[in-house]
């Protein structure tokens, strides 16, 4: 059979783009692979040359505008459960900041309390912290280590004259494919927020309880509020909204 040269190259071509077709796609390596193993030195090392994550709101921070006259501006400190939180959508129009960072810990915000919220001159600032310290995400602590770390971070806010709005740990559930209690135990979840109660009444601080509205009669997160059994779904948000707007025109009207 011939083929005329027109024909043959539409012939080549078809080939070339059927063996690519049958290419694998690009996988996920591996968890013992030289790949994984890369990918893990790398996360380590951009850890180490950056423990506390500076640069992750450095371009943010330098937008900030100067403080207005008469302005509430508050700034939310915190991990994931304040990064993922779309404070635009829940606090419409408010001069709030989103300065939270997934997977961190309190001695990671203390660093960061210059930079991400002092700098901002707020009049108040919500602190939400302390389960990926009972997690162990930057290496094993004490509850006395966690608390330390609390009073260092509303130390620095009350010598700037920023009030401070700490906000009880959250509840967690097992009800899905994780067992969060593994690594989160709700016994020591308890303990920190007993201690911020106190701590925050001891101080004249404000103590934001959204542990109460959230927790079911086991003493877990509610299953509804949460998909994976830590980070709030758009119904736990929905519920921390208000609190979180009340406790902060309550810590306003403070002097």
């Amino acid at each position: 059979m011939r083929f005329r040269p027109f024909a043959l190259g539409i012939y080549f071509l078809l080939l070339t783009v059927v063996a690519v077709a049958q290419q694998p796609a690009t996988q996920t390596p591996a968890p013992d692979s030289p790949e994984a193993l890369k990918q893990q030195i790398e996360r380590m090392q951009r850890r180490l040359n950056d423990w506390p994550n500076l640069e992750r709101y450095k371009e943010a921070n330098a937008k900030v505008p100067p403080l207005e006259k008469n302005e509430a501006r508050v700034v939310f400190l915190g991990d994931s459960i304040t990064d993922g939180w779309k404070l635009a959508e829940y606090f419409f129009g408010k001069p709030y900041i989103n300065r939270g960072i997934s997977g961190q810990t309190t001695p990671q915000m203390l660093i960061r309390m210059r930079p991400d919220v002092i700098a901002h001159k707020p009049k108040a600032v919500v602190i939400l912290a302390g389960t990926n310290d009972i997690a162990g995400n930057t290496g094993p602590m004490t509850i006395e280590m966690i608390t330390d770390n609390y009073a260092s971070i509303a130390e620095l806010a009350k010598a700037n004259g920023i009030k401070v709005i700490f906000a009880s740990v959250l509840p967690i559930h097992d009800y899905g494919k994780n067992k969060i209690s593994e690594k989160r135990s709700p016994e020591n979840i308890l303990k920190l927020n007993d201690w911020l109660k106190a701590y925050c009444k001891a101080n004249g601080h404000t103590y934001l309880d959204y542990f109460s509205k959230m927790v079911d009669e086991k003493g877990m997160l509610k299953s509804d509020l949460a998909n994976d059994g830590l980070h709030p779904n758009a119904e736990g948000y929905k519920i921390m909204a208000p609190l979180a707007e009340a406790a902060i025109q309550q810590t306003l009207k403070k002097r």
